[in-house]
């Protein structure tokens, strides 16, 4: 067995150049020993998991949608929206939301508080994703690469 407290493990952040998105994460996968970037199921682990904080005003990433990979969701505190196909929904503590492959999604917090979510994503091997509002991919196999017909910034026409 391998165990962490995730009160003892540090946040990663992150923050688009112009600041539209940001946010930070608890990667609990990580702290068990999950290798982002193996090819072997034994490190890939088969699901990911990590508790999500956006800050006020943050959006956590551009609108998008997986290929292949569901992802689980579950309001810890604070207040915020999904966007998604049909429009935009409202969250709050308790909530709990599921976006499957195709499924566009985007989490603002439109609040005054930290908006903080439980995440588990299952972890395919050879997972994409579309970004609709940019018109680009993101490919992965299983390090990134964005595309559209020459490589990009992750951010690149999204602020």
């Amino acid at each position: 067995m391998h165990k962490v407290n995730t009160n003892r493990v540090p946040p990663v952040t992150w923050a688009s150049p112009k600041g539209t998105f940001g946010g930070s994460g608890i990667e609990i996968s990580e702290a068990l020993g999950r290798n982002p970037d193996s090819t072997d199921i034994n490190e890939r682990h088969p699901f990911d998991v990590e508790i999500m904080r956006v800050p006020p005003g943050k959006k956590v990433c551009p609108y998008h949608s997986h290929s292949a990979q569901w992802e689980f969701y579950h309001v810890i505190s604070g207040n915020g929206t999904v966007r998604h196909e049909g429009g935009a929904t409202a969250i709050e503590p308790g909530d709990a939301f599921i976006f499957k492959p195709g499924e566009p999604h985007q989490i603002d917090n439109d609040a005054q508080e930290d908006l903080v979510v439980y995440v588990v994503a299952d972890n395919p091997m050879g997972e994409s994703c579309y970004y609709p509002d940019s018109k680009k991919w993101i490919v992965r196999s299983p390090e990134r690469r964005l595309i559209r017909s020459a490589p990009l910034d992750y951010y690149d026409g999204e602020e």
